[in-house]
């Protein structure tokens, strides 16, 4: 047995992120997402991301739905001790239909195989891919409503079907629901986890509420969009969406709150701007801010909330006699300053499974992403942009470049595509 001395240090759970998508390959795109990097390339790098994951402190992962069945073996994997990972449950491609999320390109290129979701648009469709998803293995079925929260795509009377059948199957069943009427329609058809719930009516939450059914707001996505992602070229359009929606999250999250909605935490890691063992604990601070957790109501969110996500209630997420025993030891104090989980340096020991888990430093601090889009630029090279804008009405004409403009283009050329995180 191996004694580890943590004087001075907080020892705690494990943190559990909900919202974890292992087949993202950390994409600046949709297209590459979906459509870039074979499905074995994918599953590689998947593994190999893993370990990052847990380095942070994060010991238990839900994937809400990625490519092929590649979280099925993944989750395997690590269980087998094949690969170095968090405990994991899994989805397959979420349940989409025409109207929700990830039915993203026009009819005349359709839903791509290695897309991370499936069209169905009847009640017998969605039947029929939930009891594949089932044979196939998956841990529980992850349904897309509409993107945005502005309608409800799917019926009161599907979601309650497919809810009974999952059940019956002996799975679980989660949703991306950001407006109210999805959410509410969530909780009646008896979903057992609601992602998002960013724009919620009293009513709505008085069900949820009473429902006792956890919601994950999966805060990170949208929160380093908004703060950090002029540094890295996201877009000013969607930069400033996410913002309006951050500010119309935190009412509905407060009074959530207020209500006695219970939280979880989830980040949505595996994009660019929410890379694999980097931001885990972010969701921590951003529960505080936005829905008004104290220090340990956001870290049992992080913890013992989670639980219900992986399949281990009552085993996973506390410090006790008789539980799995996943632990970080931290150096800091996270109920006096939430942000050091959010410092590696500081996670000075992970144990998973009652084993301390050494990592190879070098090895986790390494990038593969996916196949990157074929970007030619990040603007329109016009005239106007080379050479600012000249009067027509008098005939003038700027002058060609010299050898001096010249070098000062290239070397302006050169920042924007290292601000736009295009250089090498």
């Amino acid at each position: 047995m191996e004694e580890i001395d943590a004087t001075g240090k907080t020892v705690m759970p494990g943190l559990i992120d909900a919202h974890c998508h292992m087949t993202y390959g950390e994409s600046r795109t949709e297209e590459e997402i979906d459509l870039y990097t074979s499905p074995e390339l994918r599953t590689l790098k998947a593994a190999w991301n893993a370990q990052k994951v847990l380095r942070a402190g994060v010991t238990g992962i839900s994937q809400p739905g990625g490519s092929y069945y590649i979280g099925v073996g993944l989750r395997e994997a690590i269980r087998d001790g094949i690969v170095l990972g968090p405990r994991m449950t899994s989805a397959g491609r979420y349940i989409s239909t025409s109207n929700s999320l990830t039915d993203w390109y026009p009819d005349s290129v359709g839903v791509p195989e290695g897309s991370i979701g499936i069209l169905a648009n009847t009640l017998d469709g969605m039947i029929d891919e939930l009891r594949h998803q089932v044979k196939n293995g998956v841990d529980l079925i992850k349904l897309a409503d509409s993107p945005y929260g502005n309608y409800q795509a799917f019926t009161n009377d599907e979601l309650k079907a497919l809810a009974d059948l999952a059940h019956q199957l002996g799975k679980r069943v989660t949703i991306h629901a950001r407006g109210s009427a999805e959410v509410d329609a969530a909780v009646q058809a008896g979903i057992d986890w609601i992602m998002h719930g960013n724009v919620m009516s009293d009513e709505t939450i008085e069900h949820l509420a009473e429902s006792r059914i956890p919601l994950v707001p999966t805060l990170l996505l949208l929160a380093n969009i908004v703060d950090w992602g002029e540094k890295v070229g996201a877009p000013k359009p969607m930069r400033e969406g996410m913002a309006r929606m951050l500010d119309r999250t935190a009412d509905s999250l407060h009074r959530a709150h207020e209500a006695g909605v219970r939280f979880a935490l989830g980040t949505d890691s595996g994009f660019s701007v929410t890379p694999y063992g980097e931001w885990h604990a972010r969701e921590l601070e951003l529960l505080m801010t936005y829905a008004g957790l104290s220090p340990l109501e956001a870290i049992q969110a992080g913890t013992q909330n989670g639980a219900v996500m992986l399949n281990l209630e009552g085993e996973v997420g506390v410090i006790a006699p008789g539980m799995l025993a996943d632990i970080i030891v931290v150096n800091g104090d996270p109920v006096k300053d939430i942000r050091v989980l959010q410092d590696k340096r500081r996670i000075e020991t992970v144990i998973k499974d009652g084993r301390r888990v050494v990592f190879d430093e070098e090895a986790v601090s390494r990038r593969w992403p996916h196949e990157r889009a074929q970007i030619y630029s990040v603007t329109d090279l016009t005239y106007d942009l080379v050479y600012g804008e000249s009067d027509g009405v008098d005939g003038h004409v700027e002058p060609p470049l010299n050898g001096s403009d010249a070098k000062d283009l290239v070397a302006d050329v050169k920042r924007r595509e290292k601000s736009a995180g295009l250089s090498s």
